[in-house]
């Protein structure tokens, strides 16, 4: 592995430096952190994180590869297309950051070390870190603009990685339909969903249109209605808040996931911030209200619902065991419903995998 010297430099003029693992290039984007100890080929393929720069708190990367054969560089993928072990078609991070890496991973499904899938996608990683100092900077002060500056290459500023609708990068440019034959048909408003989304969809037979951000549902024929997550402020989604908004007036079911959830909240006239540090991993504790259960969650977001804006008709559903954030709202009037965690995990637990199912029950018993 060719090392070069590098660094990151932040917007406050904070540097740490360190050593070039990845491609040779310097980039920009808003530095934030994951609390995720394993998971990082779909941590970093994950859409909801275009436009950043990723810090691992967990000091070791890369000791079981990535399951990409080191002939292709290509994924293997299913019998839709989908990508098996990622959770989209490329790395989305504009960066890595991470305080040591395995040189020599060891695992049976590795085809490529995590250092060499990187350089050969033309993402930087930047090794030698004290991430933990970087980390506890990050939840001080908040999310801050930097940049990965690799020695020998052209220098940018942390202000050039910022991108204004992240959303309109990783939406597909067109629908299309997966397993046509089945049954509901679900309309999916992709705002940048992670494969295991439609996995998870598609495992239980239904069909399921993928549909860009901006597309106008109102053309659509569908039984229920998915908003997933996606990168960004969801304040910046205006067209897919106005679809949702229409879309209440047809009463069909409609389940949000992360962005999703900040888009309906949006959508239904509450109001949305952003946090200062987000939340990103998958150990997140999230209460159900009105019971005793707390399920451990993954999660990958910036921003959150004001619990206090929910307007009349709307109420809190599953809140932060941590700092009491809202994670979860539902309607007192129609089957509309959201979480800002993932159901779906991949990487983390799936233990909320089960809301998936009720949705699809809830469009069972609207067609009754």
């Amino acid at each position: 592995m060719n090392r070069r010297e590098a660094k990151l430099l932040l917007e406050e003029g904070t540097e740490y430096s360190g050593w070039s693992c990845g491609a040779a290039c310097s980039v920009a984007g808003e530095v934030v952190f994951t609390t995720g100890m394993t998971g990082y080929p779909q941590a970093l393929t994950d859409p909801s994180f275009k436009g950043q720069i990723l810090v691992s708190t967990y000091p070791l990367m890369g000791n079981y590869g990535v399951p990409v054969p080191a002939k292709t560089e290509r994924a293997a993928v299913d019998q839709y297309g989908i990508p098996l072990y990622f959770e989209s078609d490329r790395i989305q991070v504009t960066g890595f950051v991470v305080s040591e890496i395995c040189e020599n991973p060891s695992h049976f499904a590795a085809g490529s070390s995590l250092a060499s899938w990187l350089h050969n996608q033309g993402i930087p990683l930047i090794c030698g870190i004290d991430t933990r100092a970087l980390t506890i900077q990050l939840r001080e002060r908040g999310v801050m603009r930097g940049a990965i500056l690799v020695k020998g290459t052209q220098a940018l500023s942390p202000d050039e990685g910022y991108l204004k609708n992240p959303v309109a990068v990783v939406s597909p440019p067109e629908p299309r339909i997966y397993n046509a034959s089945g049954k509901p048909h679900i309309a999916l408003i992709d705002c940048g969903a992670k494969s295991n989304i439609l996995r998870c969809l598609l495992a239980r037979n239904v069909a399921v249109t993928t549909l860009p951000w901006n597309y106008d549902i109102r053309t659509v024929d569908y039984d229920g209605l998915f908003l997933s997550n996606g990168p960004g402020d969801p304040k910046s989604c205006e067209k897919t808040i106005a679809s949702v908004r229409s879309a209440f007036d047809k009463g069909k079911p409609i389940f949000g996931i992360c962005l999703g959830h900040q888009i309906m909240a949006l959508a239904a006239g509450a109001d949305t911030y952003k946090l200062l540090y987000g939340h990103r991993g998958q150990n997140q504790p999230c209460i159900e209200v009105g019971t005793d259960k707390c399920y451990i969650t993954s999660q990958n977001h910036g921003y959150a619902v004001r619990a206090e804006s929910l307007p009349t008709g709307w109420e809190p559903w599953f809140v932060n065991a941590n700092d009491g954030t809202l994670e979860g709202i539902r309607s007192t009037q129609g089957p509309f419903y959201a979480v800002q965690f993932h159901p779906e995990g991949c990487p983390g637990p799936r233990d909320t995998e089960f809301l998936i199912d009720r949705f699809i029950q809830s469009i069972a018993r609207s067609q009754a």
